[in-house]
């Protein structure tokens, strides 16, 4: 099953509008950034070249997302990271043993279909039970970012110096729809693949101060 991602820009000219199609979205946001002590969704008054206009920026499949979440997790608890020909009931014990450290992490602990990284650097992605019962887990392009770079050697790629991305998709993917084809064949090609959309993803998001939207 497919998976877009969105470039929502914080300007203005979108947020502010009566007809902003994210205006329940980021007020939940900003409800639960507040409860976690941190500053709302920044919005911007002008960011050159912006017209407020969404997106797409990438596209992979669902299980892909789960191979490169998977690369992370091991890396992350001190295993050896290996390519696999499918997920199996390992990734789940995974998941399991070191579900503390999987909540902390911006790339793992996310909804496949929907919820956001916003451009606010902070430690661990926030949730209260509105996020959990809607879109999921708030994350932070910052720490995204970071938990890329952190991954990025593991699976052969050169975070300082990475392969160009993927073209964007032109128009939404449907969800049943086949999902953009990994440009290689090497044995870490799906994970190589997710990573390089969700970095172009979140570089942008940084650089424009957007908003990255799944679906």
């Amino acid at each position: 099953m497919a998976c877009d991602l969105w470039l929502v820009p914080l300007v203005d000219v979108l947020c502010h509008s009566p007809d902003n199609p994210f205006a329940e979205e980021i007020a939940a946001y900003d409800k639960a950034l507040g409860e976690a002590g941190l500053p709302p969704v920044p919005v911007h008054g002008y960011m050159p070249g912006l017209s407020g206009d969404v997106a797409p920026v990438a596209g992979f499949d669902y299980e892909a997302l789960h191979f490169l979440r998977r690369a992370h997790m091991l890396g992350l608890c001190g295993l050896e990271v290996t390519p696999v020909g499918e997920l199996g009931g390992d990734y789940e014990q995974l998941l399991e043993m070191f579900e503390t450290a999987a909540q902390q992490s911006h790339l793992v602990w996310h909804y496949d279909h929907a919820g956001a990284y916003v451009p606010l650097d902070f430690a661990a992605p926030v949730a209260n039970d509105e996020l959990l019962a809607g879109g999921g887990p708030l994350g932070s392009s910052h720490g995204l970012l970071r938990e890329l770079e952190a991954v990025a050697p593991s699976i052969g790629i050169d975070p300082a110096n990475p392969p160009a991305p993927p073209v964007p998709p032109e128009r939404p993917t449907g969800l049943d729809e086949p999902a953009a084809v990994p440009f290689d064949d090497g044995p870490f090609a799906r994970e190589r693949h997710v990573w390089l959309g969700l970095h172009a993803a979140a570089t942008r998001s940084l650089a424009q101060s957007s908003m990255i939207v799944f679906s």
